[in-house]
């Protein structure tokens, strides 16, 4: 968790936003015994979490896949290499929707912009990160391994059990 205080609370405010100009029908399923605080998800966003990325097509289709992400700073971290049809859309079309479902127990679903990470600070905490986790830097995998950042400008997080959830996955209300 490498969230700072200020992080934290910008992510609440997300939250907080998101799930007011969500539709009935996402607030009925979504309601007030079922939403996670920023401070409960980002306890249990730690370590590796299968993401499905949805990026567009220059036609406008649709395409998804599966990715690694890591949940740093408040926000996804996901790469994929330069060669992948996913880089060749996200380099044109930045918008971005990102999925974490975990069974029927937890969610977060967002919509942002993919941001390249660029060489410098942030570049390195998250390879960093990453290579702690795989005891790899995940540039050293391909020739053109590129990692983003999600600037997510919706998200609603989800638990369908949320005090049993933070009980059994150790996080405090």
């Amino acid at each position: 968790m490498l969230e700072t205080p200020d992080e934290t609370a910008a992510l609440q405010a997300l939250l907080d936003a998101s799930h007011a100009r969500a539709s009935g029908h996402l607030r009925s399923i979504i309601d007030d015994d079922r939403t996670l605080t920023a401070e409960q998800l980002v306890a249990l966003l730690t370590g590796m979490k299968v993401l499905s990325v949805a990026t567009v097509t220059a036609a406008g289709e649709p395409r998804i896949s599966a990715l690694d992400g890591h949940f740093l700073h408040g926000t996804w971290t996901f790469g994929t290499a330069g060669t992948s049809a996913k880089a060749k859309h996200l380099a044109a079309r930045p918008a971005v929707s990102v999925a974490h479902v975990d069974g029927e127990e937890l969610a977060l679903f967002s919509h942002g912009r993919a941001e390249l990470i660029g060489p410098g600070p942030d570049r390195d905490e998250v390879d960093a990160h990453w290579t702690a986790h795989y005891g790899s830097s995940p540039y050293s995998w391909g020739d053109d391994i590129r990692m983003y950042r999600l600037r997510m400008t919706w998200a609603v997080a989800y638990a369908f059990k949320r005090d049993e959830l933070l009980r059994t996955r150790g996080v405090a209300d």
